[in-house]
């Protein structure tokens, strides 16, 4: 078995993750199989210590942040395990969670997928994948060194959710041990709710009756809490469950053929409501659209600011003062007759929504395309240096970033809500991301500890007011530690009493992912109804 292991000081980047959010632990382990993953929980619920599932760290809501007990790192399960191909050609790549999203994408691109051990059939149909058209995985979060396992976790999705959705409708079959060491094997379309109802029979032949929350979920993107609908696929309740559930440790994932041609067009304004107008037109008009990503006019300062501060920076494009917003927009296209039609008809919606197709920065190419992506990447990654820096003076302080949805007829009114509440509390803000999914990230920029507290109470009216809109108070990084209240704000005591009820069924000490979604007294609770038979 996969030795159980002391959490030194050797270990001390493990106490954290993007969140900047540090926590404790007593042990920690890196399996690399199944079976190990099994051995290990097995032992732990034995104790009833606490687990804590991570993977490359990269989350943004602390969910892979310890919360004492135990760390168990997947990040050595990282081989790919096998590829079927479905009666409608569609190829299917099995993977362990520890696979990193951006060793995926090359193991594609370059029809290398690593195949030590892989069965003759599976074999073949990784022959047939080579001879076909390139295939590629939709689902594209910022931070390309997340593990396929995280991303599973919080239901990850990224600028391309625009047209692909989010991670969950692109797995196929999952594995998942459960705290007490048994498995769950799972295949899409294969286990069903009844109703809100859900049974689940695991490998060693038990049977589990698992409720699943009664509240209806908001139209708008989405990844706050456990996936519940009448008559729900089993899969979908495990992605986006924050660690909580268990640990999934083979995900099978739907590929899809590599688009003929992408064309990325950055859009610039001079006013931020002429950009939220472009954007509604852009959704009827624009039908071959695969992103819509937005800077607004703080964003595009910080570019200025790194691109003169920093020569890491330089050969960012120079962003006109003018400018006070712009709008990213992707187009997948059959070929470039196509592609140019489409951007005629952006250049006639741009005119008519108060700009002009002159203030436009069109990539055809791919070294273009990159210069595009570092752009976009350099907004965030500036901002997090920014308060890194800011750190070193008053280290209580962090960077406050946003992650609510709201739905499309209210993009205007939220914009307005951030806009007016950050004036009132004198903040410094940047804005970006997903614009055609109404999701922005905004972040607050806080100098000082006041600003930082005044901040978090600024989040707490955002979601009141988010959740009154139709929204949500998690769009793509799931809840994990950072959010917990917020998700009490959308959904109300009693359904996360639900939520809790849900996980003793799989969970019923409260182990897994301990921190995560609830307070410890819900999970006490939980565990007292499981106890009593009373869920």
């Amino acid at each position: 078995m996969q030795q159980i292991q002391a959490f030194g000081a050797d270990y001390d980047e493990y106490r954290r993750d993007e969140s900047r959010v540090q926590g404790e632990a007593e042990s920690i382990s890196f399996p690399t199989t199944e079976d190990e993953v099994s051995a290990i929980l097995s032992k732990l619920t034995a104790s009833g210590t606490a687990v804590t599932v991570q993977g490359a760290r990269t989350g943004l809501a602390a969910g892979a942040v310890p919360h004492g007990g135990h760390v168990m790192n997947l990040s050595h399960m990282n081989r790919c395990l096998g590829a079927r191909r479905g009666g409608d050609g569609t190829f299917y790549l099995t993977v362990q969670p520890g696979v990193i999203l951006s060793e995926l994408r090359k193991y594609l691109a370059n029809k290398t997928v690593p195949c030590t051990g892989w069965a003759d059939e599976d074999l073949e149909v990784l022959e047939q994948l080579y001879a076909a058209p390139t295939q590629f995985f939709p689902t594209d979060p910022t931070e390309a060194s997340a593990c396929l396992g995280g991303m599973a976790a919080c239901n990850a999705s990224g600028a391309r959710s625009y047209r692909y959705g989010p991670m969950r409708p692109h797995v196929s079959a999952l594995r998942v041990v459960l705290a007490d060491g048994d498995v769950v094997a799972l295949k899409r379309g294969e286990v069903h709710a009844r109703g809100r109802a859900l049974t689940l029979e695991t490998v060693g032949g038990r049977c589990i009756l698992v409720p699943l929350p009664a509240y209806t979920m908001p139209a708008s993107k989405n990844a706050s809490g456990y996936y519940a609908e009448d008559n729900m696929d089993a899969v979908d309740l495990f992605i986006g469950s924050d660690g909580t559930l268990g640990v999934i440790t083979q995900l099978e994932l739907r590929l899809s053929a590599l688009p003929a041609l992408t064309w990325g067009v950055n859009c610039f304004f001079m006013d931020e409501r002429s950009a939220l107008d472009a954007t509604i037109a852009m959704r009827d008009r624009l039908p071959r659209a695969t992103a819509l990503e937005y800077f607004d006019g703080d964003a595009l300062d910080v570019l200025r600011s790194q691109r003169e501060r920093s020569a890491a920076f330089s050969s960012l494009p120079a962003v006109p003062k003018s400018y006070a917003a712009c709008v990213y927009v992707e187009l997948e296209c059959d070929d470039a007759g196509q592609a140019a039609a489409d951007l005629r008809l952006l250049g006639d919606l741009l005119d008519q929504c108060g700009s002009s197709p002159a203030y436009t920065w069109v990539a055809r190419t791919d070294v273009d395309r990159e210069r595009q992506r570092f752009f976009r990447h350099a907004v965030p990654e500036s901002v997090n240096m920014l308060i890194d820096e800011r750190r070193r003076t008053d280290p209580s302080i962090t960077k406050l970033g946003s992650d609510m949805s709201v739905p499309n007829e209210r993009l205007h009114e939220v914009v307005a809500l951030y806009r007016g509440t950050l004036a009132q509390a004198g903040l410094q803000s940047a804005a970006w991301g997903h614009i055609g999914n109404n999701h922005l990230h905004v972040n607050i920029l806080p100098r000082n500890a006041q600003e930082y507290a005044a901040g978090k109470r600024l989040f707490a009216q955002w979601a009141r007011e988010v959740t009154a809109m139709g929204g949500a108070v998690s769009a793509e990084h799931g809840v994990g530690k950072i959010k917990r209240d917020f998700l009490r704000i959308m959904y109300g005591d009693q359904a996360i009493a639900q939520m809790a009820n849900t996980k003793a069924a799989l969970d019923p000490q409260g182990i897994m992912g301990r921190g995560n979604l609830f307070d410890e007294d819900e999970l006490d609770a939980a565990a007292a109804r499981a106890k009593g038979g009373e869920l």
